[in-house]
């Protein structure tokens, strides 16, 4: 186990330990059917369906260009603005030759604090400093621009200080320790927030040795639905599925008393911990991956239906694309070339305006800048 140093060196992990090489063999057998039934492939989008893709992709950035704010945001909030210009630059946008990049990066760097975070305080409800810092550095990040090196530094020093850790009085014992929130007050971690934080440092090229990332697979145990890593007692045996949920003490956003595992946090998950330097291979990233295999879907997402079905896409996209396979094999036997598939049903989905938006407006899903630039996300990882 990649874990942090020697605080966590507890009589539960030393117990955990042992099982695993108690198990080598189970493990194996494991990796051997995973090795067999999750083919990697080099290919990406072809002929017709790269070239409806490419057009999809064109008609969401005519959109996202005509619905800009006066001020360069998009709907007047840093996240929403990072998305947007995040789907830009990732679809060969420039900063130099799209003007609604340039007009966006400025309206984010203007939403810099003198700590480094990048969010907008003028409504309290919905600053959200660590979400909205996640995004923004990684837009900033996009841009290439040298001129931005400082803002990137402070960025992550900020993101590195908001976690849950010994600095902030959170022990190893702790179910917040290793995790990162929306940055409120009162804050509680959750997944999502980690994983935004955790991809925008990697990214942005922090050291693969940093004690957050180290500090991050407590917390990416503990919202595991795997007995064998988690030390919460919430896992169940009924629930001890290898997928996600939201935080660790239980919380899952899938309707029902149990903590169900659901499809994006089970992407989030998987690509949390690779970017935390623990191999695709691990146990812990096969169990979650066995999860995928189990659920796959592009037509909903799995345990939520047609709740934050774009984020789910997004994140499905990311994840596949960092994991380094994209075919999926499901429990049935059928191989599944997740950017054909993908790219076909957001193509399918697109609106008569170059826009997407979902029918369930939770999570904002409703906002048509929002649900846009997510997909063109997804459609950038499909075409690569």
């Amino acid at each position: 186990m990649a874990l942090s140093g020697r605080e966590v060196h507890s009589t539960w992990s030393i117990r955990y330990t042992m099982k695993l090489l108690i198990k080598s063999t189970q493990i194996n057998l494991v990796l051997l059917t995973l090795a067999v039934n999750c083919i990697p492939a080099a290919a990406s989008l072809s002929g017709d369906r790269k070239a409806q893709a490419k057009n999809s992709v064109q008609s969401g950035i005519n959109y996202l260009h005509r619905v800009q704010e006066i001020d360069g945001s998009w709907s007047h909030y840093p996240a929403t603005t990072a998305l947007a210009v995040s789907a830009l630059l990732r679809n060969e946008q420039k900063e130099a030759s799209d003007r609604s990049v340039a007009k966006g990066i400025q309206y984010i760097l203007r939403s810099v604090k003198p700590n480094g975070a990048i969010y907008s305080d003028a409504n309290p409800a919905t600053a959200l400093p660590n979400y909205n810092t996640s995004l923004c550095l990684m837009a900033i990040l996009l841009t290439h621009n040298p001129a931005y090196k400082s803002t990137i530094r402070n960025a992550q020093r900020y993101l590195e200080g908001s976690q849950f850790d010994e600095a902030n009085g959170t022990s190893t014992s702790d179910p917040k320790y290793g995790g990162i929130g929306y940055g409120s007050k009162p804050d509680r971690p959750d997944l999502s927030n980690l994983q935004n934080a955790l991809e925008s440092l990697k990214e942005s090229g922090l050291p693969k040795d940093a004690p957050v990332f180290q500090k991050a697979i407590i917390f990416l145990q503990r919202v595991q639905n795997r007995k064998e890593s988690n030390d919460q007692a919430w896992v169940q045996d009924d629930t001890d599925d290898g997928g996600f949920i939201y935080d660790s003490k239980g919380r899952s956003n899938v309707p029902g008393a149990k903590p169900a595992s659901y499809g994006s946090m089970t992407y989030a998950g998987i690509k949390s911990y690779i970017y935390c330097g623990v191999s695709k291979d691990d146990p812990r990233v096969q169990a979650a991956m066995n999860w995928i295999r189990r659920s796959y879907s592009v037509n909903e997402h799995p345990g939520m239906g047609d709740t934050a079905l774009y984020y789910y896409y997004h994140t499905m996209a990311k994840t596949l694309k960092v994991y380094g396979s994209n075919v999926v094999v499901d429990t049935a036997g059928h191989s599944h070339d997740w950017s054909q598939d993908l790219a076909a049903q957001l193509v399918r989905t697109q609106h008569p305006d170059g826009s997407w938006f979902n029918s369930n407006a939770r999570y904002w899903e409703d906002q048509p800048a929002l649900v846009t630039s997510y997909t063109l996300i997804s459609l950038s990882y499909c075409l690569k």
